[in-house]
């Protein structure tokens, strides 16, 4: 028996589907908190108004607004708790970031994987104790979102891109090894090739744009991963044909979107408001796989 794939509903599913969402739904005061949140943090930001550009302004409006459908998401059931302050911490880290308030985005980018880690182990921890625990499943979810976020931290200091580099790139074989778990290994060769071939092309366009000789070969294997990455994550919900999977394989192709557009910025040309795409992207990408696969280990057959 697949010990991954989901049960089968049983003939009550809705009623039982909708008394789980009703009772999953963020609880009323949480709502108003953080509405109350969001609202104190657009109030101090008419006030900065005048001393920021109308490109920052923008972007903090859209971080608030990313923040404010995700409380509305929340309060309808559709994410956890955990999973709405993963998100509110991605857009002030994203935003931060994009408009240069440093303080703010040393603490917002490691949180919302921090978050994240917590989200997974507490949803290990649950799965547990009802006897539907895959250890190396969610161990190696939570491995690749502590590689990640170590990732995050080299990142953000000067001259370790390498360590960082490193990081991302066991990240992503932590993540190929849990997506590889009882599926077929790149069941989808068309999306491999196109994977590969969108790789390789990232590639050639980062050697001739100036990518420096000692970083070649690094990078070269790290996209070949990345690719391998997203096309295994394709091949499986080719496979399972569920929503969860769907969800795994969409973050696992923006993933490789905020790399290309990391790498282009970093190697190739300036990306105007850079650092606001590639971290709007990545959790957006971390967001979509702890989502879909939580869903299906929370669901898994014992």
């Amino acid at each position: 028996m697949d010990p991954l794939q989901p049960t089968r509903a049983p003939a009550h599913a809705p009623a039982m589907a909708k008394g789980s969402a009703a009772a999953s739904a963020l609880p009323l005061w949480q709502g108003v908190l953080h509405t109350v949140l969001i609202g104190l943090a657009t109030w101090a930001l008419s006030w900065q108004a005048g001393a920021l550009t109308r490109t920052h302004v923008l972007v903090w409006l859209m971080a608030l607004c990313a923040a404010a459908l995700a409380v509305v998401a929340a309060r309808r059931g559709r994410i956890a708790s955990l999973e709405l302050w993963m998100l509110e911490a991605s857009a002030l880290a994203a935003a931060s970031g994009a408009t240069g308030v440093w303080a703010w985005h040393l603490v917002f980018k490691p949180a919302a994987i921090t978050i994240a880690i917590i989200f997974v182990a507490s949803n290990a921890y649950q799965s547990s104790a009802r006897g539907q625990f895959h250890y190396k499943s969610w161990g190696l979810l939570l491995a690749a979102l502590l590689a990640s976020l170590a990732g995050d931290v080299f990142l953000m200091l000067e001259g370790l891109f390498i360590p960082g580099l490193v990081s991302f790139l066991l990240a992503h074989l932590a993540y190929i090894a849990l997506l590889g778990r009882s599926v077929r290994w790149f069941a989808h060769r068309g999306a491999v090739l196109l994977t590969v071939f969108i790789g390789a092309a990232m590639v050639a366009w980062l050697w001739q744009g100036g990518l420096p000789a000692e970083l070649r070969a690094p990078v070269a294997v790290y996209v070949l991963v990345i690719a391998l990455m997203a096309a295994q994550a394709l091949g499986r919900a080719a496979q399972l044909q569920t929503d969860a999977s769907r969800t795994v394989a969409l973050g696992a192709c923006i993933f490789m979107l905020s790399d290309s557009v990391l790498a282009v910025d970093r190697f190739v040309q300036p990306v105007p408001l850079a650092l606001l795409w590639v971290l709007a992207t990545y959790y957006a990408a971390q967001f979509c796989i702890v989502h879909g696969m939580v869903q299906e280990l929370r669901t898994a057959r014992s």
